[in-house]
């Protein structure tokens, strides 16, 4: 394997196959592409056993990690339903950190940055992992600052990313360090990808919770909105986006999700900023910023608007907080 990158997927009973597919398949892609020195891609386990998905579609390890020898270029740790199981084997953790030493950078996707915090490998780093677990990866690893904002994080030579088609936002971002831009744009075309989501965009908002607006429209705008959540998103901003009138635009808005566009605008980021207060030790000036508040202290309001508490109170909730209806229609710009 001379003048190849070698990277090595770390998986196990109960990975998640798309954590495996989208960066196997996308440096597949690049090395089609021209991409110098290519990829060479394996798949390893403990005692090169075959890896039964939680789909259920067993996979054919090509190595046994306890044989791999040499420089690796990436390691790359999956998730999936079996991270809790993984994260407790103690001999996965200790080829984990052996095969870490060896590697030029180390990644994981979804779940997977249980195992490596479970190795030691993330102590005072900044980290992200699937918003519904980040939470859960704070309690139990409180030396690793873990952030649920962004789709995927990098922190020296330690990449992490949130759920499942993050680690194609991920492995692009890699292939762009390693070859450039235009690399990395032809392989998300021939992968039919909208290119390849920045880093820092939100994981969560509101519309993952409630059924998609059926309007076409409505339903493009409410997926832009929640990825840009620290942008422009007036009314006025929105419309010229879409094409159509402010009037029109509150029209579509009040018709296909019962509100208007400052208040849905409002309650994204709201929720969001309400997630990453309980997953992350973020202080709320940082999360005001991320979120697109202009201050602490409209961000406070806003919470008291759509929850009827503040931050500190619902950092120490042990669920998130229910909107209490509509949110009162004071203050509608964040």
């Amino acid at each position: 394997m001379e003048n190849r990158r070698r990277v090595l997927l770390v998986a196990y009973n109960d990975a998640q196959i798309l954590d495996i597919a989208s960066p196997s398949s996308a440096l597949e892609l690049a090395n089609r592409h021209g991409a110098t020195p290519p990829y060479a891609v394996e798949l390893g386990t403990l005692g090169r056993c075959a890896a039964r998905s939680s789909a259920g579609i067993v996979l054919g390890a090509g190595c046994d990690l306890e044989a791999v020898g040499g420089h690796l270029d990436t390691l790359v740790v999956v998730g999936g339903a079996g991270y809790a199981t993984a994260a407790a084997d103690a001999r996965l953790l200790a080829q984990v950190r052996r095969l870490a030493r060896q590697s030029r950078r180390i990644a994981s996707v979804c779940t997977g940055t249980y195992v490596l915090a479970a190795a030691g490998l993330l102590n005072n780093r900044r980290v992200t992992t699937h918003w519904r677990f980040g939470e859960q990866l704070a309690a139990q690893h409180p030396g690793v600052a873990v952030d649920v904002g962004p789709l995927h994080i990098r922190d020296g030579n330690i990449y992490t990313s949130a759920g499942v088609t993050s680690a194609l936002d991920l492995t692009l971002s890699l292939i762009e360090d390693d070859h450039g831009p235009t690399l990395a744009r032809a392989v998300a075309r021939e992968l039919v990808s909208y290119l390849h989501r920045p880093a820092d965009q939100a994981q969560i908002s509101m519309f993952l919770a409630a059924p998609p607006p059926g309007d076409r429209l409505v339903r493009d705008l409410a997926g832009y909105i929640a990825g840009h959540l620290s942008e422009d998103l007036s009314p006025r901003a929105l419309a010229a986006r879409a094409g159509v009138s402010t009037r029109h635009l509150t029209r579509l808005f009040t018709t296909h999700l019962g509100t208007t566009p400052s208040r849905a605008v409002r309650a994204a980021r709201t929720e969001a900023a309400a997630h990453l207060v309980r997953s992350s030790a973020l202080p709320l000036a940082a999360i005001a910023r991320r979120c697109g508040f202009r201050s602490p202290q409209t961000l406070r309001q806003a919470f008291l608007d759509l929850y009827g508490v503040g931050g500190d109170r619902i950092r120490r909730m042990p669920d998130m907080p229910r909107p209490r209806g509509a949110a009162r229609a004071q203050n509608p710009e964040p």
